[in-house]
């Protein structure tokens, strides 16, 4: 392995250390949420400052390898990896958003079972992980079975804001809860379209087609 190589390989280990990070921070946010753990919703927020210092780090390591004039692969390669941390980035911020309104709702009575939140985050991680998997296996066809299962978040996402819209209608009182309930379920939907984003990114890698804005993207 040359020397490139070996950067560009130590590019992806730190893309991926990255992705590691995001997924738990979501993982322990909704845990909060659900169990109603401000000390592990505390956690996740002071967590977010190392997914920002990777993301840096990527950013610097890609500005080293485009110096070098990589290959149209590799170039591919380098500028997909910045935009990938970008929204991994992101997804770490909106695990800090819903670790941070748990915290509020943890002050008052539970308004009503989590049911839905703990279905649309899995349904977001199962993106991300599988948009992911297929960056590492070099899996295309994996990468666009991604993006329509977003769709179904946002579904998810519409349902439960008509209903706490319902709550708040019929029952004043609630309205903080439900803000809080509603801007963890937008947090959650805009997950799943930073997975989407990651999907369509590996598109473009491996195919050095972009698909984002267009039929093949379900948009």
């Amino acid at each position: 392995m040359t020397h490139f190589e070996s950067e560009i390989q130590s590019l992806k280990d730190r893309l991926l250390a990255m992705a590691s990070r995001a997924e738990s921070a979501v993982t322990n946010s909704v845990k909060a949420l659900v169990e109603r753990d401000d000390d592990l919703a505390r956690s996740v927020k002071e967590n977010d400052d190392e997914i920002d210092l990777l993301e840096k780090e990527v950013d610097e390591q890609a500005i080293r390898l485009l110096a070098k004039a990589p290959l149209a692969t590799q170039l591919r390669l380098i500028v997909s990896a910045t935009k990938i941390a970008r929204d991994l980035e992101r997804v770490g911020d909106e695990a800090t958003t819903i670790s941070r309104r748990s915290i509020e709702l943890s002050q008052e009575p539970q308004l009503k079972p989590y049911v839905d939140l703990p279905r649309m985050a899995q349904m977001a991680l199962e993106m991300l992980r599988d948009a992911l998997d297929a960056f590492v296996t070099k899996d295309t066809q994996k990468a666009r079975s991604v993006i329509p299962r977003d769709k179904d978040v946002d579904a998810l996402n519409k349902q439960l804001y008509r209903e706490l819209a319902s709550f708040m209608i019929e029952k004043p009182t609630t309205i903080t809860r439900c803000l809080n309930l509603m801007a963890i379920s937008k947090a959650l939907e805009r997950i799943a379209d930073h997975a989407k984003n990651v999907a369509e990114d590996v598109v473009y890698l491996y195919e050095a087609r972009d698909i984002r804005h267009s039929e093949a993207s379900g948009k």
